[in-house]
């Protein structure tokens, strides 16, 4: 069985990563840490942990872990990414896991050397709705695919939220603008080549609260808006010359929608639905990465993929501020 730390008693961990891995089939919830004690130990409690730590580097030491979940805020995930791998851990660190590709970089080079596995948590690449939407692809059932559109986003204008303060890596484009860049890639296998973006930020936070898209991949392109000041609503679309894949809740599934998918034919006379009813990606999500940790073959989202997806989020930027295209 697989030992899990977790490193804060942030929300995501909460209510999401900490549930799946208390019912995960491999892994067991060994340890909580937390800077308070008392948060730490009423945590461990809650989800039937035997130890609870006052430091994160207290939690690293030990040898009651195998492995830690990082649900720290945004700016601190290198860190201690670099501090758990260093200490001999396995990391599956909330996404995104650096704020710029380049200092992922760091990251691989401590990886290999001491063995451990880095992840980061993009739970939709777990969901088997998007290796059914990837298939379906594949298979021409929507022919030549020329186009592919996304949104995501949702209202949060607390200044006390993460989200909202640039000093601890928020925005919307790091937050959720990550989710249609990832998908689309996973669909396709490729990489887009250029990028033409507006960025809007607001004026109080400095953070990135609205972002229209449009990614190049040579023969289809992707354009999605993102927001953290919009309505809440997430889409995916997969448009091809005999029909196209809509996507009804993406990245929430279960929260904004149902766990369906739908091809449509050519002329909108048919369609066909795909249901996932009960699918709990972070499940997934943690059992794969806990068998990959323990030296199975699963599949999980690499270090070298976060690079990818990085330089599409870093491109984004520089396009919004050069007002032109801009390489990936």
């Amino acid at each position: 069985m697989f030992r899990w730390g977790i490193l804060s008693t942030a929300k995501i961990a909460r209510e999401q990563l900490l549930p799946a891995m208390a019912d995960a089939e491999n892994g067991v919830v060994s340890a909580i840490a937390s800077r308070d004690l008392g948060k730490a130990r009423a945590l461990a409690d809650r989800f039937g942990a035997p130890h609870a730590f006052g430091s994160y580097e207290e939690m690293l030491a030990s040898d009651v872990i195998d492995g830690v979940y990082i649900p720290l805020p945004t700016s601190q995930h290198v860190e201690w990414t670099l501090k758990a791998a260093e200490a001999g851990k396995h990391v599956l660190c909330e996404k995104p896991i650096a704020l710029n590709a380049k200092d992922i970089d760091q990251l691989i080079e401590v990886r290999d050397p001491q063995k451990v596995l880095i992840c980061e948590a993009f739970m939709v690449f777990y969901h088997p709705q998007w290796a059914k939407v990837r298939d379906l692809v594949a298979e021409g059932a929507i022919g030549r695919l020329r186009h592919v559109q996304g949104a995501f986003a949702y209202f949060n204008v607390d200044p006390a939220n993460m989200r909202n303060q640039l000093s601890l890596g928020g925005g919307a484009l790091p937050d959720i603008g990550v989710y249609p860049t990832v998908a689309t890639r996973f669909v396709t296998g490729k990489e887009p080549v250029r990028i033409q973006a507006t960025v809007e930020r607001d004026e109080k936070f400095g953070t990135d609260i609205y972002s229209s898209t449009k990614a190049d991949f040579g023969d289809f392109d992707l354009t999605f808006y993102c927001s953290t000041q919009m309505a809440l609503r997430q889409f995916m679309v997969f448009h091809g010359e005999k029909g196209f894949i809509e996507v009804h809740a993406p990245f929430n599934a279960g929260d904004y929608d149902h766990h369906r998918i739908e091809l449509h034919n050519q002329t909108h006379t048919q369609a066909s639905v795909f249901r996932f009813p009960g699918t709990r990606q972070y499940r997934l999500e943690v059992e794969a990465f806990a068998r990959a940790a323990l030296g199975g073959k699963d599949a999980v989202f690499t270090l070298e993929n976060s690079v990818l997806n990085q330089k599409v989020i870093d491109a984004i930027y520089r396009a919004g501020d050069s007002g032109g295209w801009e390489k990936v």
